[in-house]
């Protein structure tokens, strides 16, 4: 019996060399955390709404952070057979707490889930490269700042101009770098929007409660959105830690 999710009706394995060629596990592996964070996330919705037990939820919720300490202390086996990192943990989960792991995608598609994860990855990354910017703005002040005096040539068509300050054109870098910083922000702003309960086609149900569509937001959010099918995704000390 197959363990991949489209294998249904499939009598016959995979060839590796299809396996090797369509795995994404070789580098969406990184997406781990953030996997695991939106699973508990689900899981905790799928309780409020009595979809699952409280009960259920919490040995879901307590083997996905089994998981996550088997994969940062370097203990977990990525398998290419299971394709990519939602089928890994997924398996795991089942494998570690038995079928009420396999509750954990009722009223989730795949689909949502990699929306989610891309989501919160690229989040974190625009927020990083952030705050490098802003570190290299901060250098390039020190430079200016300290070469008042420097005059240089300005260029036009590749041609010296008018002269100018050193210190200016090292300003001028400074403001082109705020610009990408805003755009960064507008892109976070778009990013910052929960998909999960989209479902495959279309919302499963009216769910409703942290993860879902239409309702509440996760805690901690500093951003804001109005758009009614999309929920504004937390940051918060649980984005660190799936725990919380």
């Amino acid at each position: 019996m197959s363990d991949k999710l489209w294998a249904g009706r499939f009598t016959q394995p995979t060839d590796a060399f299809v396996e090797e060629f369509t795995a994404s596990i070789n580098f969406d592996q990184r997406l781990y955390r953030y996997d695991i964070l939106g699973s508990v996330t689900h899981a905790r919705m799928l309780a409020r709404q009595e979809i699952i037990t409280d009960g259920e939820a919490e040995t879901i919720v307590a083997g996905l952070n089994e998981i996550l300490l088997e994969i940062e202390s370097g203990n977990f086996t990525f398998s290419v057979a299971r394709e990519d990192i939602h089928m890994n943990i997924e398996a795991r989960l089942i494998e570690k707490i038995g079928s009420v792991g396999g509750k954990l995608h009722t009223a989730r598609s795949r689909n949502d889930q990699v929306a989610l994860d891309v989501r919160l990855y690229l989040r974190d990354e625009v927020d990083a490269i952030s705050a490098a910017l802003k570190k290299l703005q901060a250098a390039l002040l020190d430079q200016a700042e300290a070469n008042l005096d420097v005059i240089m040539p300005g260029y036009t068509h590749l041609q010296t101009a008018q002269p100018v300050l050193f210190a200016h054109h090292m300003l001028a870098y400074v403001e082109m770098l705020a610009r990408d910083t805003g755009r960064l922000h507008d892109l976070r702003s778009r990013l910052n929007l929960l998909p999960l309960g989209a479902g495959a086609l279309e919302q499963p149900s009216p769910l409703t409660g942290n993860g879902s569509p239409g309702s509440s937001v996760l805690p901690g959010s500093r951003a804001t959105a109005s758009i009614p099918s999309l929920i504004v995704i937390s940051r918060s000390s649980s984005a660190a830690s799936p725990q919380s």
